[in-house]
């Protein structure tokens, strides 16, 4: 079974690969959907089936980078009012993404991102197999497909017509948050740790004197914070759930050198912007 909590497998035909992902030792368990269709191109929910994640990180690991996500909650929500005073809910995602860029702190000093720097470095030298797995499995369904998975399930319990728009508008939330993510990164040129570092990611290949990628803010850290924004106002018994697995995602961020701790907070702010935008556009 895999560890992303209130997930179900529908089908009690899938039930033999649950019992054998249990068998691995995977964390929190639950079930995920259906199998595939047999189309080429494979779906969120297939993705995660033939690639079960690994025993994620121990909650006592996520506490500090969640309490700082969490902070940025409240700072979004005041931002956003403004927003929402000037222009309504009316969709001007041009505007918005300006406006939503516009509210993205300054990068830290010099000074600051190295001590950010050491903090990873000294992270990195705790690095386990074990971790590294999690890691991977994190930054590469992070994304997208974890999100996607979630509203999956839900949309199961919701009329159908409803359940495609909702699934319409995290489609647009993720997509309009790696828009906004981008624009800040190419704008204000912050590379990466493992840029600053090569020997943080050696598999990176970093060529000497290389400038990027950049990294503030991140690009998974505003994905995420988007999402569970918009799932959360979507079923508000779940969003502890879907806070958890936004921690595993930023922590793994961390933890394989892709950022530093300020690029994960200015992007969870502009996510849950994203996700506020989202919710007020869509009427919900």
């Amino acid at each position: 079974m895999t560890p992303l909590r209130g997930i179900k497998w529908p089908y009690a035909v899938i039930a033999l690969l649950a019992v054998a992902a249990a068998a691995f030792g995977l964390l929190r368990p639950h079930l995920v959907p259906a199998a595939s269709s047999g189309k080429a191109k494979l779906s969120a929910t297939d993705r995660i089936k033939r690639n079960p994640p690994p025993r994620l990180f121990p909650d006592a690991d996520l506490a500090p980078i969640g309490k700082q996500a969490a902070a940025q909650r409240q700072k979004a929500d005041a931002l956003f009012a403004q927003w929402k005073k000037a222009h309504g809910t009316a969709r001007d995602d041009k505007a918005f993404a300006a406006w939503a860029a516009r509210r993205v702190p300054a990068p830290l000093t010099a000074a600051e991102r190295t001590t950010e720097l050491h903090q990873v470095q000294q992270l990195a030298k705790s690095r386990t197999a074990a971790g590294k797995r999690a890691a991977t499995w994190l930054e590469l369904n992070g994304k997208k497909d974890i999100w996607k998975l979630y509203l999956h399930d839900q949309r199961e319990l919701v009329p159908v017509q409803r359940g495609t728009a909702e699934k319409a508008e995290l489609k647009a939330a993720l997509k309009l948050a790696k828009t906004i993510s981008d624009q800040v990164a190419a704008r204000d040129k912050q590379p990466a740790p493992f840029v600053l570092d090569p020997s943080l990611r050696p598999e990176k290949h970093i060529k000497p004197g290389a400038k990027g990628p950049y990294s503030y803010p991140s690009r998974h850290a505003t994905r995420a914070a988007a999402a569970v924004t918009f799932l959360s106002a979507l079923s508000p018994h779940r969003a502890e759930d879907y806070r958890w697995m936004q921690d595993e995602v930023l922590y793994s961020r961390l933890y394989m050198a892709g950022h530093v701790p300020s690029d994960l907070t200015a992007g969870t702010l502009l996510g849950d912007l994203v996700g506020d935008y989202e919710l007020a556009v869509g009427g919900h």
